[in-house]
């Protein structure tokens, strides 16, 4: 009998190895119990990923899921609480690679603590993150289950969407100053499937300043821009003066919720699913 369940606990106690999006292997001698995250992103992943009974603390802004909301939190991507993250006793630290402050960073690494670090640049590294996060907490089968369902969606917004005609897309990402997103963006990926085509894809910068001027000398079918609350204004009174432009003749000014879009995690399939649906609206109209 005491065979049976010492070998029913084995692979809770195994050793677990993954490489993280730096090129690093990180090695822990059992799942990790007690994890802290450093991006609301990396917390809702793991949490997506059956391992959010471990984790012990995140960084600020957490907002989802609501359990989320409960935790300790140890600063913002500028600052850390060095202090209260070991005073949690972590395991494991979930980092973003570019968006916690270098410095952070490197003080974390003398802690001594474990350091699985991300940084997603498609749409398919939600997918991996999410397996490798669940093979780092142990909980496989859950992390296996959600990365499945979001690369079905996927497969399915591009089966639904295939062939249909090209749309000139402006994303309006903020006003002032006016900023987009580029083609190696999330969100333009996602929205790459449903048949849309970013007028600024190919500057340089993932999130690039352009000017008003650039805008209406593009003149995109529809233009995209998401909401600062669920009461705010949408944000596109700008271009609505601009009635030359295509998108605002046919009426292709679209305001949506950032909150599933603008987030690299498996939710952001939600926003696309929606998203891609009025623009398919928007074709509709030609």
């Amino acid at each position: 009998m005491f065979l049976l369940a010492w070998l029913l606990a084995m692979p809770a106690l195994a050793a677990v190895s993954v490489k993280d999006d730096s090129g690093a292997t990180l090695t822990l001698p059992r799942p990790a119990q007690r994890i802290v995250s450093l991006a609301p992103h990396l917390t809702e992943l793991l949490f997506a990923a059956g391992a959010g009974a471990s984790v012990v603390g995140v960084g600020a802004f957490a907002d989802y899921p609501e359990a989320a909301k409960k935790l300790p939190q140890v600063g913002d991507s500028a600052m850390l609480d060095l202090e209260r993250i070991v005073a949690l006793k972590p395991d494991l630290l979930v980092v973003w690679r570019d968006g916690n402050s270098p410095q952070q960073l490197a003080k974390l690494a003398t802690l001594g603590i474990p350091v699985y670090a991300s940084e997603l640049g498609t749409l398919a590294d939600i997918a991996s993150t999410l397996r490798r996060l669940g093979r780092l907490a142990g909980s496989e089968a859950a992390a296996e289950a959600r990365a499945a369902a979001f690369e079905q969606r996927l497969h399915a917004l591009r089966e639904r969407y295939a062939g249909r005609s090209p749309l000139r897309l402006f994303y309006q990402v903020w006003p002032r100053p006016l900023l987009t997103f580029n083609d190696r963006h999330l969100v333009i990926q996602g929205l790459a499937l449903c048949g849309a085509k970013n007028v600024f894809g190919a500057l340089a910068p993932l999130v690039p300043t352009v000017s008003e001027e650039a805008v209406v000398a593009a003149d995109p079918d529809v233009i995209v821009t998401g909401l600062n609350g669920r009461d705010a204004p949408d944000g596109l009174d700008g271009w609505r003066r601009f009635t030359r432009l295509k998108a605002v003749r046919t009426g292709a000014l679209i305001a949506v919720d950032p909150d599933t879009l603008h987030r690299s995690s498996d939710r952001i399939v939600d926003g696309l699913d929606q998203l891609c649906a009025r623009l398919d609206a928007v074709r509709a109209r030609r």
